[in-house]
């Protein structure tokens, strides 16, 4: 029989793995979140870049979900749990894009790109296009996840150090908002600053002011999602019971 903690901190792995896994592979759509809720374009002018705008990847959507879990996690885990699971979600991420590289190096079905003639130009390069992004994407968001989590994970338990068990929105809030800064700035850095060759490479205050409002985004999320910490810190504490609870917090702040 597991214990209850081992089964809840498999519950929270999974679903941490799982969002950090599908916010990679759906990161490769870019969306606008003005025109999805029906407003008009924000035309943000930062750093001589002008007509700026809150067109975002995907993976956006989920990734505030990841942070929030990670705050979780750590809250009950401490930073022990969060690193284990963050290398797990690195090596899974790169293990799914070798399959995934395979999969598109592999000869199409006639008939399967026969039933799908409708596609221009064809199904099999549209699924190359829609799963085979950049390399240069891919490290820079892995550089940028395993930085933000090591950035969030030493951020939450420096502040649960003056906030005690109380103020569990300062700590988890405080944490995100410092990490998610410093992802917005080293994605970007990354994979169209460094990596590119000299013909495609951002210049520097693109970089700066692309980061700022994919920044003022997540900023917002982390704040607009707060609330659902103290929703989940009630189930965990119904399911292991409050004081076994307190003990596993405890024990996580201790090390």
């Amino acid at each position: 029989m597991y214990k209850k903690e081992n089964l809840l901190f498999l519950l929270l792995g999974g679903f941490f793995i799982t969002n950090a896994l599908l916010a990679e592979f759906i990161g490769v759509k870019i969306f606008s979140l003005e025109q999805t809720l029906g407003w008009e374009p924000a035309n943000i002018s930062l750093f001589g870049i002008d007509g700026l705008a809150f067109n975002m990847t995907a993976g956006v959507l989920l990734w505030p979900i990841v942070f929030i879990m990670t705050d979780i996690i750590n809250e009950y885990y401490g930073k022990r749990g969060v690193r284990l699971l963050s290398y797990m979600a690195v090596g899974l991420i790169i293990y799914a894009y070798f399959m995934v590289l395979f999969a598109i190096r592999v000869t199409p079905a006639e008939f399967w790109l026969g039933i799908n003639s409708d596609i221009s130009p064809s199904i099999d390069v549209a699924f190359s296009r829609i799963f085979g992004q950049g390399l240069w994407i891919i490290a820079g968001s892995l550089i940028a996840f395993l930085i933000g989590q090591i950035v969030d994970v030493s951020v939450f338990q420096y502040l649960r150090r003056f906030t005690g068990a109380q103020k569990i929105w300062f700590r988890a809030t405080g944490s995100t908002l410092v990490s998610q800064l410093i992802d917005s700035f080293v994605v970007l850095f990354v994979a169209f600053y460094i990596g590119p060759e000299s013909s495609l490479k951002w210049p520097l205050n693109q970089v700066f002011a692309v980061a700022i409002v994919n920044y003022i985004y997540k900023f917002s999320m982390a704040i607009l999602l707060t609330p659902f910490l103290y929703v989940i810190h009630g189930v965990i504490d119904r399911y292991l019971g409050k004081d076994r609870a307190h003990l596993l917090m405890e024990q996580a702040a201790s090390g």
